[in-house]
């Protein structure tokens, strides 16, 4: 892996005035629902790729829930999400991981989701869920891994060859790639680090994920019921559950919730 990371910084040295001149004025987009401008020089279909054999690769080892009214709530509230976020060309897959000390979800592009039982105690209700969901779709229909990719220079291993030369790796199973892919999504509790995303991307997640929670038939307002039930995991002098340790802080987050309702709610139909 060593090697193959070697060759590619090299390859990207002499790429980057290329870059500079001809990717960036191509790379440039608007997110629709808030307007944000970002650049992401990925393409999708290798985004894409990527994600799918991440997810895969995350979940060989990973013990799955065998519950089947679990598995049922959270591929049903899944889907509605799904649907909602107008991605009909994403091959959407909702996993449940067994692990009641894991109080985290996580997307990968591409459509394949994770939720770990731990969440479970905060979610409650199919809106507590939704509000999860929401957020997690969000970071990858807005494609805020490869952009935080792009933005730190992670994009050394997918240009060009590079992009060829990870995707090799990874279907090789060769060790630390899933987790270059994992890490800048935040799949964190799967290979034990977590890189998170800027307080503008997770804020972004939050807007989208609640314009998608209220588009699939849930009630945006109840989102706030969730995040106060998060906050009420932090037990005196240990750190937040983490789901919400590279998040805004529950009150700021509560009080963006509250401005974005009257926002949101027009796209609010009850089933």
């Amino acid at each position: 892996m060593k090697t193959i990371i070697s060759s590619i910084l090299r390859l990207f040295a002499s790429l980057t005035i290329v870059m500079a001149l001809v990717v960036l004025p191509a790379g440039c987009q608007t997110v629709e629902e808030t307007g944000r401008k970002q650049f992401i020089a990925i393409g999708e279909t290798a985004e894409i790729d990527m994600g799918i054999e991440a997810y895969r690769q995350a979940l060989e080892k990973a013990p799955l829930c065998k519950d089947k009214a679990i598995n049922d709530l959270v591929h049903r509230v899944g889907m509605r999400i799904a649907e909602a976020s107008r991605r009909s060309d994403f091959k959407w897959e909702f996993t449940v991981i067994q692990d009641d000390n894991t109080v985290n979800a996580w997307a990968l592009p591409g459509g394949k989701v994770a939720v770990y039982t731990g969440i479970l105690k905060a979610t409650q209700d199919e809106e507590g869920l939704a509000t999860v969901l929401g957020h997690e779709v969000a970071h990858a229909t807005k494609r805020h891994g490869v952009e935080r990719m792009t933005k730190e220079a992670v994009i050394k291993l997918v240009l060009k060859g590079g992009e060829t030369a990870l995707m090799v790796a990874l279907q090789k199973k060769e060790p630390g790639t899933a987790e270059t892919i994992m890490n800048a999504f935040g799949v964190g509790a799967h290979v034990g680090i977590e890189l998170p995303f800027s307080r503008e991307l997770e804020e972004e997640a939050d807007h989208v994920g609640l314009i998608y929670m209220a588009r699939a038939g849930y009630d945006p307002e109840k989102a706030i019921d969730f995040w106060t039930r998060m906050a009420s995991l932090t037990k005196p002098g240990s750190g937040p559950p983490q789901f919400l340790s590279t998040h805004p802080s529950h009150e700021t987050r509560i009080e963006k919730i509250r401005e974005l309702l009257p926002e949101v709610r027009k796209q609010y139909k009850p089933r």
